[in-house]
Order: C-alpha cells, then sequence, then structure tokens
C-alpha cells in the first residue's frame, strides 16, 4: 500500500517503534504544510492512505472533494477530528479513522515549562548569559498567587495539581461540569466571570475548539486581567476573539503572554506579531510533541491501516462509508 504522512515536521514518523509494524509499505513523508488546495491534492495522487498529526491540515469540504480517487483512508492522530468534513469523506468513500492514544501530561508538562519560563525570564537569561551578561532581571515565584484554569478537564486538572503543590491558589471558570468538578476538589469558583479573569495572576486556557468555543475568550475578559498578569494558550488560539490578545498584550492587560498556538500554522519566517513583543514567550505547538505522545498517537494509527489492509477496518468515526 502506498501511505502518505503529512505535516511531520521533524521526520518523527520513521524513527518511531510503531512505525516498523509497516514494513513493506511504501511510505512517503513529507515535512512541509501544503497550504494549496490544487497542491496538496496533487501531492496525495496515488496514495491509498493518509497518515494526518492533529489538525495541521483542515480538509473542508472542497478539498475533500479534490482528493484523488486513490485516496481511501485518512488516518488521523487523536479522536478530534473537526478539521475533516465527514460528510464529505464519507460521499467520496474515504474512511476516517481516528482514536484516542495520548496522555494529558505533555501539555501540561510544556504549560508549566512556558508558565516558569515567562515568569522567571528564563529565555532572556539564558541568551543574557550568552552573550557574557549575569543577571539582568528579578523574576516571580509562584507561591501565594492565584491560578486560574479556564475549563478543568484532562488537561486543566493536571495543571491544577501542580500549581496546589507550589502553594498556589486555584480557581476555575467554565461550563457547569467544570465548575462543579472544581468544588468536588477543593478549588474555588470566582462569583463571576468577571472575577474570574481580574483575579488571576496566571490564568491557563485548557479548552477544546468547536464552534461554540471559539472565540470564547473576549477583548473585555483580557481587559479585566492585572498589567501584571500572565496568559498562557497551550490549546488553541481560535479560543482568543480574534486580533483581541495582540491589542490586550500592547495595552498591557494581561501584561503577560505564554503561547503555544496560532491562528495559522506553521508559523515560519518568525512572521507573527507575538514574536517581536517582549512581553512574551512563544513556542512551535510543541504541547503533544513528545515522544511517548507520539508513540502512542501514531501507534493508533498504525493499528488502523494494518487493520484495513486486512479487511477490518478499526477506529472509522464515519461508519456508513464502509457500505459503499
Amino acid at each position: 500500500m502506498k501511505i502518505a504522512v503529512i505535516d511531520d515536521y521533524q521526520d518523527a514518523f520513521r524513527k518511531l517503534a510503531c512505525a516498523a509494524k509497516l514494513k513493506g509499505h511504501d511510505i512517503t513523508v513529507y515535512r512541509d504544510t501544503e497550504k494549496d488546495a490544487a497542491r496538496f491534492a496533487a501531492r496525495l495522487e496515488g496514495y491509498e492512505a493518509v497518515i494526518m498529526t492533529q489538525q495541521r491540515s483542515p480538509l473542508p469540504k472542497a478539498l475533500v472533494e479534490a482528493l484523488p480517487a486513490s485516496v481511501k483512508l485518512l488516518c488521523n492522530t487523536g479522536r478530534n477530528v473537526g478539521h475533516i468534513d465527514l460528510a464529505a469523506c464519507t460521499a467520496r468513500g474515504i474512511i476516517v479513522a481516528a482514536a484516542g492514544g495520548g496522555l494529558p501530561n505533555a501539555t501540561a508538562e510544556l504549560t508549566w515549562g512556558l508558565i516558569l519560563s515567562s515568569l522567571r525570564s528564563i529565555p532572556h537569561e539564558v541568551q543574557q548569559l550568552k552573550q557574557g551578561v549575569w543577571q539582568t532581571s528579578v523574576g516571580t515565584g509562584v507561591h501565594g498567587k492565584t491560578l486560574g484554569i479556564y475549563a478543568l478537564g484532562k488537561i486543566g486538572s493536571v495543571v491544577a495539581q501542580i500549581g496546589k503543590a507550589f502553594g498556589m491558589k486555584v480557581t476555575c471558570w467554565g461550563r457547569d461540569t467544570s465548575k462543579a468538578k472544581a468544588r468536588e476538589l477543593g478549588y474555588e469558583v470566582p462569583a463571576s466571570r468577571e472575577a474570574f479573569f481580574a483575579g488571576a495572576d496566571v490564568l491557563c486556557l485548557h479548552i477544546p475548539l468547536n464552534k461554540e468555543t471559539r472565540g470564547i475568550v473576549t477583548a473585555a475578559d483580557l481587559a479585566q486581567m492585572k498589567s501584571s498578569a500572565l496568559l498562557v494558550n497551550t490549546s488553541r488560539a481560535g479560543l482568543i476573539e480574534s486580533g483581541a490578545l495582540v491589542d490586550a498584550l500592547n495595552k498591557g492587560h494581561p501584561g503577560f503572554g505564554a503561547i503555544d498556538v496560532y491562528e495559522d500554522e506553521p508559523v515560519v519566517g518568525a512572521n507573527h506579531p507575538l514574536l517581536k513583543m517582549s512581553n512574551v514567550v512563544c513556542t512551535p505547538h510543541l504541547g503533544y510533541v513528545e515522544a511517548g505522545t507520539y508513540e502512542s498517537y501514531f501507534g493508533t494509527v498504525v493499528d488502523s491501516i494494518l487493520s484495513y489492509a486486512a479487511g477490518t477496518p478499526i477506529n472509522v468515526l464515519n461508519p456508513d462509508v464502509l457500505g459503499k
């Protein structure tokens, strides 16, 4: 079977242990992201299966309809396939296979890496030391500070636990289920949304992105934040109202940002306003980019491909296609 691996920035797939299970198949890895629809479709000519990493390449209806007839199986790491038009795939007779596999720890770890990097000015001090300069800043500790968690799901829960271990006061906001869970765990639920944003010294977003949550964090929310506060987003850029974050950081409310996600990825050529801001620490969407997580995610994808090749597809999200 001819298999295309797309958006594999680091050429990581071929180095994973699970990739060895596909020995004998014809595998091509594409490390860049092709954003032109016509060139994207042409790239997949002749391939029967396509391995997709998370939501790096969206497949709306028009692009699905333009895919070559050879494409019969799309395998996505992670179960979130909001970027793929499932109905269009079913109409084209294309199986979409996806399943869970990753743990929340990798993104939670990066979240804390960003928090400490920002508050202790670690990236700046590393560069200063390399340039021969010794100590140029005074950092901020987290003990006794307020950690705001927006959405106490799997990732948010781990981040909250670490904050509590550091001696932080943990507050939570989100749907009723998140608030109820927060109260059960002994975390504080502020009296209002305004109080949640206004009271946090560090505020982390851990909300899944969908039609209901796009733009859920508004300019008015950000304006409530302290000039000393840090906003951390390791979830999705689309959660914040378009243009609101850069504007808010320029105005100083919040005073600082630690960002792992962007509206249009990948960001190349340093072409993003956040990268030019001295009060922001940026990373290139590294939340789930960790060896164990990759092995888990791609291991599930490999199992889906092998089952498809054996005539018994698994992890199928559009089962109606199986009758076509």
